[in-house]
């Protein structure tokens, strides 16, 4: 199981931390995982960097996720393994959204 660490570097891509503290306090420091958030009626979508990576070693480390809360697709989960696809992801996850009301 891979558990590397990521913080984005300035450009936004994603870079390996190894020192623990140095991740959470990047982690902790405002708004730095939020990629997108977009309100659909009473349907919050959000994208975030996760700074973990959820494929877990088992693919291309998945690092951002959309999620939805409310509404029919709550709950419903995309990750990704870069910053594009997460965009291109997030507008997908909110058309389904528009298209489930």
């Amino acid at each position: 199981m891979n558990l590397t660490k990521y913080v984005l570097d300035t450009d936004g891509n994603p870079q390996p931390e190894g020192d623990l503290l140095a991740w959470a306090q990047w982690m902790g420091t405002g708004d730095n995982q939020i990629v997108k958030r977009e309100q659909v009626g009473h349907v919050r979508v959000s994208t975030v960097f996760l700074g973990l990576d959820h494929g877990w070693g088992n693919t291309d480390p998945l690092l951002w996720e959309t999620m939805v809360f409310g509404g029919k697709l709550d709950g419903l989960c995309e990750r990704y393994s870069s910053r594009a696809d997460a965009l291109a992801g997030h507008a997908a996850v909110v058309a389904k959204v528009k298209d489930a009301q």
